[in-house]
C-alpha cells in the first residue's frame, strides 16, 4: 500500500491513460461501416460505452486541475493568468492545426493530377479554409479548460458546484426554449453555430456538430464537477477517506443524472447536463474503484500500458491524429496502391479476424503503435506538458 500522506493517486494516470487509449482506439476503427456497437456513439439519445471516454477525460482535466491550481493557492495572478491562458490558445491551436492537416493533405492529394505547378498546388492546398472546422474535441477542452479555470481562480471553492447546478440549469432552458432536443437544423444548438461560424465550418454543415459552441456552457460545469470531486477527496487525510468520498460523490452523481434523466434525456451528442451528471458519476466510482485496487491494494502491474498513455495524454491523442492522417494518405507500393489503413485492414486485417473483428483490430494496432511511442517516451522520462 502506499503511503497515504502522498498527495498524488497513481489510479488517476491510470483512468487518464484508460480514457485516452479508449479515444484513439474508437476513433480509428479499420472500417466504418463494420463497427461492433459498443465502439460506436449513440445515435441521439442514451448513452454506449464510446460515448464515455471523453466526458472521462474531461472529468479527469478538472481532477487534475485541483492538483495544479493549488499551487498558486487557487488565486488569479499574472502567474496563473498566463498559465491558464497559454495552455487554453495551446490546446485549442493543436486542434485547429489537427483539423487544417486533414483538408491540407487531402487537397494536396487531390490535385495531384491537376496540372497545376508544385507551388500553386501547395498554396492552394495550404490556405484553403472555406471549410476549417473551428471546434472539435480538443478545442471544446480547451475552452471548458479556460473558462472553468478562471471560475475556479476568482470564486470561492463553496459555490464552484452552484455554478455547475446553475450553468447546467441555463442550458437545459437553452435546449427547452430552443427545441434543442430535436435532432434539425431548427435546433437553437445548430442554429447558433451556423449563426457564429457558418455551416462550412461544422463537423458536418447539415446536422448538429456535436462539439458545438453551446455545448461548452455544461462542458466547463462538467470540468467543475471534476474540481469539485478533487476538493472534496485530496484534502483527506487517509486513502481510505479519498476512496470512501469519490465512491459516495460518484453515486449521488449517477443516480442524481439518471433521476433527471426522465425530464432531460441523456445525450452525448448535446451534452445533456443529465450526460454530465451520468459520466462524471461514473467516472468518479471507476477512480474510487482503481484507487483502491492500485493504490490500496498495490495490484497495479496490469496498468503499466495505461500509465504510459496517462503520463503524456494530450501529445499521444495529437500524434494518433498526425498518424491518421498518414495512414489514410501515404500508400503501401502494391498492387492498387492502397493508402496504409485500407492495406492493413483490407489484406491482414479482414481476411483473418473477419470484417468487424478485423475493424477493432485494426483499431487495437493503431492504439499500439502510439503507445510504443509513448513507450519510448515514459522509458526516458521524458513528459510533453500540453
Amino acid at each position: 500500500m502506499t503511503k497515504e500522506t502522498n498527495s498524488r493517486i497513481l489510479a488517476l494516470d491510470v483512468l487518464r491513460g484508460i480514457t485516452i487509449a479508449g479515444m484513439i482506439l474508437v476513433n480509428n476503427p479499420g472500417s466504418g461501416q463494420y463497427i461492433f456497437a459498443p465502439l460506436e456513439h449513440a445515435e441521439w439519445i442514451g448513452v454506449t460505452p464510446t460515448d464515455m471516454v471523453f466526458p472521462f477525460f474531461m472529468f479527469i482535466m478538472g481532477f487534475s486541475m485541483f492538483l495544479s491550481l493549488r499551487k498558486f493557492d487557487f488565486r488569479l495572478t499574472p502567474s496563473s493568468a498566463w498559465k491558464v491562458v497559454r495552455r487554453t490558445i495551446l490546446i485549442f491551436l493543436i486542434g485547429l492545426l489537427l483539423t487544417w492537416m486533414w483538408i491540407f493533405v487531402d487537397g494536396w492529394v487531390g490535385s495531384a493530377d491537376s496540372g497545376l505547378g508544385f507551388f500553386q498546388r501547395l498554396f492552394q492546398s495550404a490556405f484553403d479554409f472555406s471549410h476549417l472546422r473551428i471546434m472539435g474535441v480538443l478545442q471544446r477542452l480547451a475552452l471548458a479548460y479556460g473558462l472553468s479555470a478562471f471560475i475556479i481562480l476568482t470564486m470561492r471553492s463553496r459555490r464552484l458546484l452552484w455554478i455547475a447546478a446553475a450553468l447546467f440549469a441555463v442550458y437545459f432552458c437553452i435546449l427547452l426554449v430552443g427545441n434543442g432536443f430535436v435532432n434539425s437544423q431548427e435546433s437553437v444548438l445548430y442554429r447558433f453555430d451556423v449563426a457564429v461560424m457558418g455551416a462550412n465550418h461544422l463537423w458536418d454543415g447539415d446536422i448538429i456538430d456535436p462539439e458545438g459552441l453551446l455545448g461548452t456552457i455544461p462542458s466547463v460545469a462538467h470540468v467543475l464537477l471534476g474540481f469539485c470531486a478533487a476538493r472534496l477527496a485530496m484534502t483527506k487525510a487517509s486513502l481510505a477517506e479519498r476512496i470512501e468520498v469519490l465512491f459516495v460523490y460518484g453515486t449521488v452523481l449517477l443516480l442524481a443524472g439518471m433521476l433527471l434523466s426522465y425530464g432531460c434525456p441523456i445525450s452525448k451528442k448535446i451534452w445533456t447536463p443529465t450526460f454530465s451528471l451520468f459520466t462524471c458519476g461514473l467516472a468518479s466510482s471507476l477512480l474510487a474503484l482503481l484507487a483502491w485496487v492500485i493504490d490500496g491494494r498495490g495490484w497495479h502491474r496490469w496498468s503499466f500500458p495505461f500509465q504510459v498513455f496517462g503520463v503524456n495524454p494530450l501529445f499521444l491523442y495529437a500524434l494518433s491524429g498526425v498518424m491518421a492522417v498518414l495512414f489514410t494518405f501515404v500508400y503501401v507500393p502494391v498492387a492498387g496502391s492502397p493508402s496504409i489503413h485500407d492495406w492493413l485492414y483490407q489484406s491482414l486485417m479482414a481476411p483473418v479476424f473477419g470484417n468487424y473483428g478485423g475493424s477493432v483490430g485494426y483499431a487495437l494496432l493503431f492504439v499500439l503503435l502510439n503507445g510504443m511511442v509513448g513507450y519510448i517516451l515514459y522509458k526516458k522520462k521524458i513528459y510533453i506538458k500540453v
